[in-house]
């Protein structure tokens, strides 16, 4: 499945295109739900967003600002992380620190160990 990332409709995905973080956070926490997989967050800044119980499955962060965000959680089976800032950020424990470096470093897809 060589799916491109891309830009959805879907109105949760929308709030983080748009820099909403809090709002998405707000929505999530009501019980919103959205589908992030296979989506372009090239560039976005995603800092303070809840991660906790997302897909992110195939999706691309080239140059996202993720610092600080807790993906612990987070699903990101297939996901590149080029050129992302990640400092303080925490990653879940089946993906290696390699494969996070591979993945930053030379946009590599993460896969789980």
């Amino acid at each position: 499945m060589n799916k491109k990332p891309e830009v959805k409709k879907d109105p949760m995905y929308m709030l983080l295109r748009e820099g909403k973080i809090a709002d998405f956070n707000s929505r999530k926490t009501h019980g919103d739900k959205c589908d992030l997989t296979h989506c372009d967050f090239r560039g976005l800044d995603l800092r303070g967003l809840d991660a906790a119980g997302l897909d992110f499955s195939h999706s691309y962060f080239r140059q996202a600002d993720l610092r600080g965000v807790d993906l612990s959680a987070s699903k990101l089976e297939g996901a590149s992380l080029n050129g992302a800032r990640i400092s303080g950020a925490y990653f879940p424990k089946e993906l290696s620190a390699d494969e996070i470096t591979l993945s930053l470093l030379h946009g590599t897809r993460l896969r789980y160990r």
